[in-house]
Protein backbone atom coordinates (compact mmCIF):
# COMPACT_ATOMS: atom_id res chain seq x y z
CA UNK A 1 0.00 0.00 0.00
CA UNK A 2 1.38 3.11 -0.98
CA UNK A 3 1.79 6.16 1.72
CA UNK A 4 -0.93 8.09 0.64
CA UNK A 5 -3.41 4.71 0.81
CA UNK A 6 -2.20 3.66 4.39
CA UNK A 7 -2.81 7.80 4.88
CA UNK A 8 -6.51 7.72 3.47
CA UNK A 9 -7.30 4.78 5.34
CA UNK A 10 -6.17 5.09 8.62
CA UNK A 11 -8.41 8.40 8.17
CA UNK A 12 -11.01 6.78 7.06
CA UNK A 13 -11.01 4.61 10.49
CA UNK A 14 -10.53 7.37 13.00
CA UNK A 15 -13.37 9.74 13.70
CA UNK A 16 -14.46 12.19 10.89
CA UNK A 17 -17.31 14.55 11.09
CA UNK A 18 -19.95 14.83 8.42
CA UNK A 19 -18.85 17.64 6.46
CA UNK A 20 -15.40 16.09 5.56
CA UNK A 21 -16.89 12.73 5.19
CA UNK A 22 -18.71 14.00 2.58
CA UNK A 23 -16.35 15.70 0.97
CA UNK A 24 -14.21 12.71 0.67
CA UNK A 25 -17.09 10.98 -1.10
CA UNK A 26 -18.17 14.39 -3.15
CA UNK A 27 -14.45 14.13 -4.24
CA UNK A 28 -14.90 10.46 -5.03
CA UNK A 29 -18.14 11.07 -7.13
CA UNK A 30 -16.05 14.19 -9.30
CA UNK A 31 -13.32 11.69 -9.98
CA UNK A 32 -15.70 9.27 -10.76
CA UNK A 33 -17.72 11.33 -13.59
CA UNK A 34 -14.35 12.60 -14.89
CA UNK A 35 -13.16 9.12 -15.65
CA UNK A 36 -10.09 9.57 -13.30
CA UNK A 37 -11.15 6.99 -10.52
CA UNK A 38 -8.32 6.25 -8.40
CA UNK A 39 -10.08 2.73 -7.12
CA UNK A 40 -9.06 3.08 -3.63
CA UNK A 41 -8.52 0.59 -1.02
CA UNK A 42 -9.55 -2.14 -3.06
CA UNK A 43 -6.47 -4.47 -3.24
CA UNK A 44 -4.37 -7.68 -0.29
CA UNK A 45 -3.70 -4.60 1.89
CA UNK A 46 -7.45 -3.04 2.29
CA UNK A 47 -8.60 -6.12 3.10
CA UNK A 48 -6.18 -6.88 5.58
CA UNK A 49 -6.41 -3.74 7.28
CA UNK A 50 -10.10 -3.96 7.81
CA UNK A 51 -10.22 -7.72 8.12
CA UNK A 52 -11.21 -7.36 11.94
CA UNK A 53 -13.17 -3.66 12.27
CA UNK A 54 -14.28 -1.15 10.48
CA UNK A 55 -15.16 2.16 10.72
CA UNK A 56 -16.89 3.46 7.44
CA UNK A 57 -17.30 7.11 7.01
CA UNK A 58 -20.68 6.98 5.46
CA UNK A 59 -23.87 5.45 5.30
CA UNK A 60 -25.55 4.97 2.40
CA UNK A 61 -29.15 4.47 1.92
CA UNK A 62 -29.48 3.81 -1.73
CA UNK A 63 -31.50 1.85 -4.61
CA UNK A 64 -31.80 -1.37 -5.50
CA UNK A 65 -31.02 -0.20 -9.07
CA UNK A 66 -28.37 -1.93 -10.68
CA UNK A 67 -26.96 1.07 -12.30
CA UNK A 68 -26.27 2.62 -8.81
CA UNK A 69 -23.34 0.88 -6.72
CA UNK A 70 -22.25 3.59 -4.81
CA UNK A 71 -18.84 2.44 -3.94
CA UNK A 72 -18.38 2.68 -7.30
CA UNK A 73 -19.79 5.88 -8.31
CA UNK A 74 -18.27 7.47 -5.06
CA UNK A 75 -14.56 5.94 -6.40
CA UNK A 76 -14.80 4.42 -2.65
CA UNK A 77 -12.92 1.63 -1.17
CA UNK A 78 -13.33 -1.71 1.33
CA UNK A 79 -14.59 -0.41 4.33
CA UNK A 80 -15.39 2.83 3.55
CA UNK A 81 -19.15 2.79 2.94
CA UNK A 82 -22.18 0.90 4.92
CA UNK A 83 -24.56 0.79 2.46
CA UNK A 84 -28.01 -0.12 2.76
CA UNK A 85 -30.10 -0.87 -0.25
CA UNK A 86 -33.67 -1.20 -0.42
CA UNK A 87 -35.84 -0.26 -4.31
CA UNK A 88 -36.92 3.57 -3.81
CA UNK A 89 -34.22 4.23 -1.16
CA UNK A 90 -37.08 3.97 1.48
CA UNK A 91 -36.39 3.87 5.34
CA UNK A 92 -37.81 0.42 6.12
CA UNK A 93 -37.57 -0.94 9.85
CA UNK A 94 -34.64 -3.16 9.07
CA UNK A 95 -32.81 -0.28 7.12
CA UNK A 96 -33.57 2.08 10.43
CA UNK A 97 -31.96 -0.79 12.71
CA UNK A 98 -28.88 -1.52 10.35
CA UNK A 99 -28.13 2.39 10.18
CA UNK A 100 -28.60 2.77 14.05
CA UNK A 101 -25.86 -0.13 14.41
CA UNK A 102 -23.59 2.03 11.85
CA UNK A 103 -23.91 4.68 13.97
CA UNK A 104 -24.29 3.57 17.36
CA UNK A 105 -21.36 1.04 17.23
CA UNK A 106 -19.39 1.90 14.47
CA UNK A 107 -19.64 5.84 14.81
CA UNK A 108 -20.82 6.81 11.36
CA UNK A 109 -20.89 10.81 11.03
CA UNK A 110 -22.56 10.52 7.53
CA UNK A 111 -25.76 9.48 5.84
CA UNK A 112 -26.78 10.03 2.21
CA UNK A 113 -30.17 9.20 0.89
CA UNK A 114 -29.41 8.33 -2.63
CA UNK A 115 -31.85 8.57 -5.26
CA UNK A 116 -31.41 7.90 -8.90
CA UNK A 117 -33.29 9.22 -12.18
CA UNK A 118 -35.38 6.71 -13.95
CA UNK A 119 -35.95 5.38 -10.90
CA UNK A 120 -38.51 1.94 -11.55
CA UNK A 121 -39.63 1.78 -7.89
CA UNK A 122 -40.75 5.57 -7.58
CA UNK A 123 -42.16 5.68 -11.44
CA UNK A 124 -44.80 2.73 -9.85
CA UNK A 125 -45.22 4.75 -6.87
CA UNK A 126 -46.76 7.48 -8.63
CA UNK A 127 -48.71 4.78 -10.97
CA UNK A 128 -50.15 3.45 -7.84
CA UNK A 129 -51.29 7.04 -6.50
CA UNK A 130 -52.57 8.38 -9.84
CA UNK A 131 -53.86 5.28 -11.19
CA UNK A 132 -54.65 2.79 -8.25
CA UNK A 133 -52.74 0.35 -9.49
CA UNK A 134 -51.67 -2.76 -7.84
CA UNK A 135 -48.56 -4.98 -8.37
CA UNK A 136 -47.72 -8.44 -7.61
CA UNK A 137 -46.07 -9.72 -4.36
CA UNK A 138 -45.02 -7.66 -2.20
CA UNK A 139 -44.42 -4.76 -4.26
CA UNK A 140 -47.29 -3.17 -3.03
CA UNK A 141 -45.84 -2.94 0.57
CA UNK A 142 -42.90 -1.38 -0.94
CA UNK A 143 -44.76 1.03 -2.71
CA UNK A 144 -46.68 2.51 0.77
CA UNK A 145 -43.70 4.05 1.38
CA UNK A 146 -43.33 5.92 -1.51
CA UNK A 147 -46.45 7.31 -2.07
CA UNK A 148 -46.19 10.14 0.20
CA UNK A 149 -43.70 11.49 -1.71
CA UNK A 150 -45.71 11.51 -5.00
CA UNK A 151 -48.55 12.79 -2.63
CA UNK A 152 -45.82 15.43 -1.95
CA UNK A 153 -45.25 16.16 -5.43
CA UNK A 154 -48.42 15.86 -6.75
CA UNK A 155 -50.01 19.07 -3.92
CA UNK A 156 -47.03 21.31 -5.60
CA UNK A 157 -48.02 20.56 -9.35
CA UNK A 158 -48.38 17.61 -12.18
CA UNK A 159 -46.45 14.68 -10.87
CA UNK A 160 -43.40 14.06 -13.07
CA UNK A 161 -40.98 11.85 -12.39
CA UNK A 162 -38.01 14.09 -11.63
CA UNK A 163 -40.35 15.95 -8.86
CA UNK A 164 -40.92 12.75 -7.20
CA UNK A 165 -37.74 11.34 -7.33
CA UNK A 166 -36.45 14.61 -5.40
CA UNK A 167 -39.14 14.28 -3.28
CA UNK A 168 -38.84 10.60 -2.48
CA UNK A 169 -35.63 11.52 -1.08
CA UNK A 170 -36.45 14.50 0.66
CA UNK A 171 -39.06 12.21 2.32
CA UNK A 172 -36.78 8.94 3.26
CA UNK A 173 -34.17 11.88 4.46
CA UNK A 174 -36.56 13.37 6.86
CA UNK A 175 -37.54 9.81 8.09
CA UNK A 176 -33.83 9.09 8.67
CA UNK A 177 -33.55 12.43 10.67
CA UNK A 178 -36.82 11.66 12.49
CA UNK A 179 -36.30 8.13 12.97
CA UNK A 180 -36.16 6.49 16.40
CA UNK A 181 -34.00 7.95 19.08
CA UNK A 182 -30.19 6.76 18.53
CA UNK A 183 -30.54 8.62 15.05
CA UNK A 184 -32.94 11.61 16.02
CA UNK A 185 -30.33 11.70 18.59
CA UNK A 186 -27.02 12.25 16.93
CA UNK A 187 -28.74 14.15 14.74
CA UNK A 188 -30.07 16.62 17.35
CA UNK A 189 -26.08 16.84 19.05
CA UNK A 190 -24.13 17.27 16.16
CA UNK A 191 -22.67 13.83 15.58
CA UNK A 192 -24.86 12.83 12.55
CA UNK A 193 -25.00 14.74 9.47
CA UNK A 194 -28.01 13.66 6.89
CA UNK A 195 -28.04 14.40 3.13
CA UNK A 196 -30.35 13.36 0.21
CA UNK A 197 -28.83 13.72 -3.36
CA UNK A 198 -29.96 11.60 -6.71
CA UNK A 199 -27.46 10.10 -8.85
CA UNK A 200 -27.77 10.92 -12.60
CA UNK A 201 -26.78 8.29 -14.59
CA UNK A 202 -25.84 9.38 -18.04
CA UNK A 203 -23.06 11.93 -16.08
CA UNK A 204 -22.51 9.83 -13.13
CA UNK A 205 -22.92 12.78 -10.97
CA UNK A 206 -24.02 13.02 -7.65
CA UNK A 207 -26.41 16.04 -7.13
CA UNK A 208 -26.68 17.18 -3.26
CA UNK A 209 -30.34 17.96 -2.62
CA UNK A 210 -30.19 18.23 1.31
CA UNK A 211 -27.79 18.75 4.63
CA UNK A 212 -28.84 19.80 7.86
Amino acid sequence: MSVSAQTRRETTLTNIDGAAALKQLMDGNERFTKGEEKNPDRDKAARAKTATSQRPMAIVLSCSDSRVAPEILFDAGVGDLFVVRVAGNTLTLEGQASMEYAVAVLGCPLVIVLGHESCGAVDAGIQAYKDNATFPGRIDSLLDSIEPAVAIASAKGPVTMEHAIDENVAYATQSVKMAGTILSKAVAEGKLTVVGGVYHLDSGKVEILDAN
